[in-house]
Parts: C-alpha cells; structure tokens; sequence
C-alpha cells in the first residue's frame, strides 16, 4: 500500500541534499549570497534549522569575511555549540572578527566546556572582559577551569552535574528532577553523583538504577562506591584511556581533596582520541599536528620546512657513506643500482615496526616492563622477513646481473637492514620517550638515516669484501 503526500523539499533542503555530504558548496554559495547582500531572512531560511555539526561544516566552507557576518545575521539564533564542530584555525578567525558584546551574549547558554575552550581562544584582555560580562557564578566556575593545565580533565570536564547527599532517597531524586528549572539541570546526564556536605565525592547512581530502585531506598544503599574517577589535574589522554579501558561512558571529576568539581562525557572523550589519534598520523609524517587545512598558506611552509630540513641533513649523511665507496660503485654498476632496494626495503621494515611502537607507546601497551620482550620479538621478525627477502632478492640479483656473486652479497646486506631497521624501528621510539620527547615527531629522521646508512654501508662493504677474497 502507498500513501501519496504533498510534502515538498524546501529550497534550502534541496541545496542540501543535492550533494554526497549534508553540506555541500553549492548551498554554501547559496548562503554566502545571502550573505552578501545582508539578507538575514534569507540566512534564517537556509541556515536556521541546520544541526550544530553541520552548521559547522558551513562554517569551514565560507569565506574569511563571510564568517563572522553569518554570526551577526543569525543574531540570538546563532548556535555557538557550532564553534566546537569547526578546526582550531576557523573558530580563531570567527572569534578575532566578533564584537565583544556578541561574544558574551553566545557565551550564556553554553555548557561550561564549550565556553572554556571558546575563552582559551581570546587574547588575555578579551578573555577577562568576557569573564566580567558574565554572571559572578558563571564566571567564578570558568576561571577555575582556566586555571587548569591545558589539554588537562579540568579544561575538559562539564561543570553543571547532579549531586545529592547520601541520605536522599531514589524517590527524592526523582521528585527532585521533575520540580527543577530544566536550566539547573545539565542538557544530557547518565548518573548522579553522591557526596558529603564537604563534596567530596562518595559514589555514583546511574539512572537505569535510580529508575529501578525502590522510593525509599537511600542513595547510600544503591551507590557504587568504587566509581572510577579522573583527577582535575590529569591529562585529558590518560582519561580517555580510562574510557577506554573501562568501557565508560561518563567519569566524575575530582580535585587534590577528592571534591567533585565536574563530570567528563563520553563525546568530550571522543573528540580528544580522535585529535590524538591524528596528531599521531600528522607526527609521523613529520608534519605539525596543530596543522590545518584552512591554516595560513605561510605558517604551514614555516611549520613544514624544519622537519624537511632535518630529512635534508639525515640524507647528506647518508651521501656521504656512498661516497665513502665511490670507487666500488665506479667499478660495478650493479651495486649502484641495488643499493636503494637494500636500504629501501630496510626502511620499510623500519616504518612498519616505528608505527607499531609509536602507536603501543601512544596507548602505554608498550613500557618498561616489556620492552626487552617487544625487542626481542621484532628483532626475530626482522630476521625472518631478512632471511626471506635475501633468498628472493639474492637469486633475482644473480640472475638480473648474471653475476653469481651478487647473490650472498645481496641476501646478506638484506638480512642485516631489516634486523637493523626492526631493531632501530623499535628502539629509537623507546629512547625518545625516555628522553621525553614525542616519539612519534622525533623517531622519523633517526630511524631513516640509520635504516640507509645501515643499509648502504652493510651491502657495499660485504660486496667489496666477498669480491676482494673472491
């Protein structure tokens, strides 16, 4: 059976749905002519029911000056929760652009995380002008939050919680829930946090719980007590590596006294694995994590010239070990040809095992405690793999060059570049943790410049031996 209706698309929805994405560049032109000729009723019709996220992504698509005047167009209907879905490069030219006062009109109905990272943003003046337009409560709360370490649990947490005292009964609760102002409540909530008249935190009550416990019974006799919890101070990537470990979808926030000061959600945890994860991929390519593609063309030839520079000298480095042996290369051109296999197929090895370490030591699977083992076992991979490839290599080399010689020669240098790239793939990470550098920025140019020096040095000196006693 089908049902015929008269339902239409909107003009503004058909924009939208013409491309793969639900924001596309078409319904960003659309919108930034609206923009243009200062039409703010045609702004409310294409932008005014658009989701938080894809506001966002909008955002990303218009132009420098269009920005900011989509912000002043839309007016009080400007959701400023899309200023957390864009890059750091975005928000920073939309915050630059805005007036105070419409900063601080954004600001009022912001969870205290989205307000906090919005605030970090400002120069110190605008920061402290902002926090003086704001009620005195609000204010106090945002300035304990800035008063944490960057990148820590406290700049993250979400200051609005529930919390009741261990004497409430689940009936109580509830009550309670529905006689509150919803704007005392936060947006989303999984738990309610049980504390002493001093707040310190003494255990959690999940809802389903709450729901299912009996009215009188206290929260005291339904809590969990052995809550897992993160301390204000920590950094926000050991607490998502306790989500993680714990399955956790929420976690109390508590200061040097065990008080509670805030809650940590599940989609705040999400977008910092998600930024770390790629500031690992950015690192090891050895481009600036902070890096964007909306970024100042000149900032990122800056930010991208030092490391390439370093690549530079670790490959003067490596030249000068081929000129060590220029005679040899001079008298069979054979070697000069190999020579990039060997330590071609050495850095690989090498990738493959600094990705691994990198990444294990990103998540602490790697430490103290098993790294002899870790390096035991990818040196034996390195010889396996260098056994195989040497056979193969060997034989082809031989028979490529018709030279029988060039085939232990080739299977040796083979087997020593990847033992030698398994060894340093792993080491190195190892070593620049130690010394407290980011592995995944510092190992790159060592572990290359080892792997070609290694590799060239090891096949053209068992050639020159093989063919001197030969």
């Amino acid at each position: 059976m089908t049902f015929d209706h008269d339902d239409k698309a909107t003009p503004a929805e058909e924009l939208r749905e013409e491309d793969a994405g639900p924001i596309g560049q078409e319904f960003a032109l659309e919108v930034e002519g609206a923009i243009a000729l200062g039409d703010a009723t045609r702004v409310h019709e294409l932008v005014g029911g658009l989701h938080e996220a894809d506001l966002g992504a909008l955002l990303e698509l218009l132009s420098h000056d269009a920005r900011p005047r989509l912000v002043e167009l839309m007016g009080a209907d400007f959701d400023f929760t899309a200023l957390m879905e864009v890059g750091d490069a975005t928000r920073e030219d939309i915050l630059e652009e805005l007036p105070v006062e419409t900063l601080i009109e954004g600001m009022r109905d912001l969870e205290s995380d989205d307000a906090v990272a919005i605030l970090e943003t400002l120069e110190p003046a605008e920061q402290a002008e902002v926090l003086e337009a704001l009620p005195a409560q609000e204010r106090v709360v945002l300035r304990r939050s800035l008063d944490y370490p960057e990148d820590s649990a406290g700049r993250l947490m979400q200051t609005t919680l529930v919390a009741a005292p261990p004497f409430w009964t689940a009936g109580r609760v509830l009550d309670f829930f529905r006689e509150t102002d919803g704007e005392s409540l936060p947006d989303s909530f999984f738990e309610v946090f049980v504390v002493d008249p001093g707040y310190h935190l003494l255990g959690t009550v999940f809802l389903d719980a709450l729901v299912r416990a009996k009215p009188l019974a206290r929260l005291d006799e339904i809590m969990q007590a052995d809550r897992r919890r993160v301390k204000a101070t920590e950094d926000a990537a050991e607490a998502a590596r306790l989500f993680e470990r714990y399955n956790l979808v929420s976690a109390p926030v508590v200061d040097e006294s065990e008080r509670l000061v805030g809650v940590l959600t599940i989609d705040d945890i999400v977008d910092v694995i998600q930024e770390q994860a790629s500031d690992e991929i950015l690192a090891l390519g050895g481009v600036n994590p902070e890096e964007e593609l909306t970024d100042n063309f000149w900032w990122i030839v800056r930010s991208r010239f030092t490391w390439l520079f370093i690549y530079m000298l670790a490959a003067f480095v490596t030249s000068s070990v081929l000129k060590t042996f220029q005679a040899q290369l001079e008298q069979m051109v054979a070697l000069a040809v190999l020579g990039p296999m060997v330590a071609g197929q050495g850095g690989s090895s090498a990738t493959q095992t600094m990705t691994v370490a990198v990444r294990s030591l990103a998540t602490r699977e790697l430490n103290r405690g098993n790294a002899l083992k870790i390096i035991f076992r990818e040196l034996a991979i390195g010889a396996v793999n260098g056994a195989a490839f040497g056979l193969v290599t060997g034989t082809v080399a031989a028979s490529w060059f018709h030279n029988v010689g060039l085939g232990p020669v080739m299977a040796l240098a083979m087997f020593t570049n990847l033992v030698c790239g398994a060894f340093g793939g792993v080491v190195v990470p190892l070593v620049c943790d130690r010394l407290k550098f980011d592995p995944a920025v510092s190992s790159g140019p060592f572990v290359t410049t080892i792997t070609d020096v290694v590799g060239y040095s090891s096949f053209l000196t068992i050639a020159s031996l093989w063919f001197h006693l030969n």
